[in-house]
């Protein structure tokens, strides 16, 4: 069954590999086809490896994540679809915020919180999301508040992450961790090359941390899953 589904990481792979590629080269009207692929192969993947499980809760959220990921991958690539390709995003970090509460123990009682320790902890997550608003705010115009909901979920999604540790596997909270810390890196070069200071790197290392992500996060998900038996 596992060499049956890796197929669907090569798609995922070669899918990535061939839109950098077409971004080195300044092809964009190639990446109508190869971009769409990148998060299909992953949806392909994680479909498969968890068809025993589909009804459960979180493999539809993780799931989730990543079909409003594709649709948003999609939509961006029409730059006039920006606003639309940011909210099928916000619903995929919610997905994702699901997905990881449930993929760990038991949650902690909202009376057993120590708020402040855990505000500490995602500091310095809360200081770099607010140093890239405060470089973008003023050419942001109308899309001002969209974009501060987009942060607080995509904060959200990596404090959440955060928050897994110790209450899974080591292998599955690294994961998904640094997967969720790299989204936040790339949603930051798209923030900062579309509303502060374009340069050239920009689509690289977007796409390069995005792809990343995704896989570290189903990846850490697998880990999780493959724990619990």
């Amino acid at each position: 069954m596992r060499d049956k589904n890796i197929i669907w990481l090569y798609l995922f792979l070669g899918a990535t590999l061939v839109d950098l590629a077409f971004l080195i080269e300044g092809n964009q009207a190639s990446r109508f086809f190869s971009k769409p692929l990148i998060i299909l192969g992953l949806i392909g993947y994680f479909f498969f490896i968890t068809r025993p499980i589909a009804s459960t809760l979180l493999t539809k959220s993780v799931l989730g994540a990543l079909i409003f990921s594709w649709i948003g991958d999609v939509l961006l690539l029409w730059p006039n679809l920006f606003v639309y390709g940011l909210g099928s995003f916000f619903l995929a970090h919610v997905c994702y915020i699901i997905g990881f509460k449930l993929a760990q123990k038991q949650a902690t009682r909202i009376d057993q919180v120590n708020f402040v320790r855990s505000f500490f902890f995602n500091l310095p997550v809360y200081l770099a999301a607010a140093f890239i608003f405060y470089l973008i705010n003023p050419n942001l115009g109308i899309l001002k508040i969209p974009v501060i909901g987009y942060i607080l979920v995509i904060v959200s999604m990596v404090a959440t992450a955060r928050d897994r540790y110790n209450k899974c596997i080591p292998a599955s909270f690294w994961q998904v961790f640094v997967g969720s810390i790299l989204f936040l890196i790339s949603d930051g070069i798209i923030a900062v090359d579309k509303f502060y200071l374009s340069f050239p790197e920009a689509g690289i290392l977007i796409m390069g941390t995005y792809a990343t992500a995704q896989l570290l996060i189903v990846m850490g998900i697998r880990s999780y899953l493959i724990g619990e038996k």
